[in-house]
C-alpha cells in the first residue's frame, strides 16, 4: 500500500465566502468549497459515482485497464456512458476521463444545495462561482509552474479544468509536458483531452501542432501547455500573471 501524500496544493484553494472541506471514499479524495458545509451529500455523491463504476468493472474488467477506445453500451448506467463517449472521440481508454467525471458529477449534485461549488479531484476541478475564479497551472519544476493562471470568467461558468502531466503524479502519459490543461463545459471531455493532447507533446517541437489536433475535437473551450521553460495556449483562454 502506497503512503499517504499530503496535498499540499489544496490550501490555495481559498475563497472569503465558500467553506472547504475534505472527502475520501476509497481512492476518490475530494477537496470540496461550497456556501455550507456539504460533507454527507458529498459522501452520497461520490458512493452513487462509484457503485455504478464498481458494479459495471466486475461484470467487464476491460473497462479499467483498455487505453483504446472501449465499445458503447447501451445497458452501462449514466456515469459509464459519458466516460465511453468522451473518451471515444479522443481515441483513449476511458478510464482517462475518471477524475473530471467524478468532479463534475459531484459539482452538479451539490449545486442543488448551494449556488456555488468547486470540486477538485487530484487537479482535476470542475467550478461554478458567482464570480471569475483563477486556476493556477502547477507544472512540477518547471519555471514556469504556477506563474501565471487561467482566468475563468463568469459568463463561462461552470466549466472544467483539467490538467495531465508526463512529470508530475500518477497519471499515466506517453508525452513529455510538463502540463497539459484543458478547458471544456465538460469535466470528462477536459481530463481525457489532457491525457490525449499531452501524450503527443513528446518535446518542444510538439508544441506547433497543437492547434491541428485540438480542431479536431468538438466541446475544448482552450487550454495551455507547458514543456520546460516553453509555453503554447489557445483558444477563449485569459492567461494572468500570479
Amino acid at each position: 500500500m502506497s503512503s499517504y501524500r499530503e496535498r499540499t496544493y489544496r490550501q490555495r484553494v481559498k475563497s472569503i465566502d465558500l467553506i472547504s472541506f475534505h472527502v475520501a471514499v476509497k481512492e476518490t479524495d475530494l477537496w470540496v468549497s461550497a456556501a455550507i458545509n456539504l460533507e454527507k451529500e458529498t459522501r452520497d455523491l461520490i458512493l452513487d459515482c462509484r457503485q455504478q463504476l464498481e458494479t459495471y468493472i466486475k461484470m467487464h474488467p476491460r473497462f479499467v485497464s483498455s487505453l483504446t477506445p472501449y465499445p458503447f453500451d447501451p445497458l452501462a448506467p449514466p456515469i459509464v456512458k459519458k466516460m465511453i463517449d468522451a473518451t471515444n472521440r479522443l481515441g483513449i481508454g476511458p478510464m482517462a476521463s475518471v477524475a473530471g467525471l467524478i468532479a463534475q458529477h459531484v459539482a452538479e449534485g451539490l449545486l442543488a444545495f448551494s449556488d456555488q461549488v468547486i470540486v477538485e479531484n487530484g487537479g482535476d476541478i470542475f467550478l461554478k462561482t458567482n464570480r471569475a475564479a483563477t486556476v493556477s497551472i502547477f507544472a512540477g519544476t518547471s519555471a514556469l509552474s504556477e506563474r501565471f493562471g487561467l482566468k475563468i470568467p463568469l459568463e463561462q461558468m461552470p466549466m472544467g479544468v483539467c490538467t495531465s502531466s508526463a512529470t508530475v503524479g500518477h497519471s499515466l502519459s506517453t508525452g513529455g509536458a510538463d502540463a497539459c490543461c484543458i478547458l471544456s463545459h465538460s469535466a470528462a471531455l477536459a481530463d481525457g483531452a489532457a491525457t490525449a493532447i499531452g501524450n503527443k507533446v513528446k518535446n518542444k517541437g510538439d508544441m506547433k501542432s497543437i492547434d491541428q489536433w485540438v480542431a479536431q475535437i468538438e466541446g475544448i473551450i482552450g487550454g495551455v501547455v507547458i514543456v520546460g521553460d516553453s509555453v503554447a495556449a489557445w483558444g477563449e483562454i485569459e492567461l494572468i500573471d500570479l
